[in-house]
């Protein structure tokens, strides 16, 4: 009886030591596929940071143009007028503009302002609106 129960034991042992290395392979298992999913992720966040970099460097670059582009325009108006004062005939063009924006046509244009054809077609396309 007493080898009937150590037989028992070691067939429980042997039951237990098998089941430990079936667990063990299974530990393994989930582990490398927790290294692959952190490698995937890792690559993910270095692709993401790498397009977040270059639409920041692409708005910094946007932000200098429009600033450029403001200092550029900001003295347009003063000019605009200076140039109005000074020149008499710059009134039939301030006109045509407003003419184009109450909807006149290009021969409108030609007999009310006394312009030709190529200035009343460049001011009707410059002060249509879209």
């Amino acid at each position: 009886m007493q080898y009937g129960l150590l037989a028992i034991a070691i067939l429980l042992i042997l039951l237990l030591v098998g089941v430990c290395f079936v667990l063990l392979r299974k530990i393994r298992n989930i582990h490398e596929e927790l290294d692959f999913l952190e490698q995937s992720i890792e690559q993910q966040v270095k692709a993401l940071s790498r397009r977040l970099d270059n639409y920041l460097t692409g708005s910094i670059q946007m932000g200098e143009e429009l600033h450029n582009l403001r200092q550029q325009v900001a003295p347009l108006p003063e000019k605009l007028m200076q140039m109005e004062q000074r020149d008499p005939s710059s009134l039939s063009f301030i006109e045509a503009a407003r003419l184009v924006s109450l909807g006149a046509t290009t021969e409108d244009l030609q007999q009310a302002c006394g312009l030709s054809h190529a200035e009343a077609e460049l001011l009707k396309r410059m002060h249509q609106k879209n």
